[in-house]
């Protein structure tokens, strides 16, 4: 399973794995902020993937990730793994490509589900499990009503 930097190719792709988790983070496929942000992602190098048996671009995409990075401070701005290959390490893989990627001292953060959102407990399993702590800053609901919690990880030399 290869993490390699998504291409323009890939927005169609992408577009059908964001389609899956539109009950969670609202509208995107028909958002044209979320389209450009995506493009803008791609063209500075920091929309991440895993496609379908390492496939080329316009290949099925099995995982993405946007990431953001102004060392020390770095952000996690949107992560979602196909539902036909959750459970198979793709976030992991995703995860620990971008970690590779930091330059410590650092601080990573990621806005994700409220406690109260069952179908996000699984993603705060994974930032927990990744060393991510919750904040108790509060934040708005999302758009199916849940809330959403920001987690943080120091990461020392």
């Amino acid at each position: 399973m290869e993490v390699v930097h998504a291409t323009m190719d890939d927005i169609t792709e992408w577009l059908k794995l964001a389609s899956e988790v539109e009950y969670l983070f609202g509208s995107m496929v028909s958002d044209p902020n979320f389209v450009k942000g995506l493009e803008k992602n791609i063209g500075r190098s920091s929309a991440y993937c895993v496609r379908l048996n390492d496939g080329l671009p316009g290949s099925p995409i099995l995982g993405g990730l946007l990431w953001s990075s102004n060392p020390p401070a770095y952000k996690i701005g949107w992560l979602s793994v196909s539902t036909k290959a959750r459970k198979q390490g793709v976030a992991t893989e995703l995860l620990n490509y971008v970690f590779r990627l930091v330059e410590t001292p650092a601080e990573v953060v990621v806005t994700t589900f409220g406690d109260n959102v069952i179908e996000g407990r699984p993603a705060r399993m994974l930032y927990k499990k990744f060393g991510f702590v919750p904040l108790d800053e509060p934040l708005p609901n999302g758009p199916e009503g849940g809330s959403r919690q920001k987690f943080k990880r120091i990461l020392t030399s």
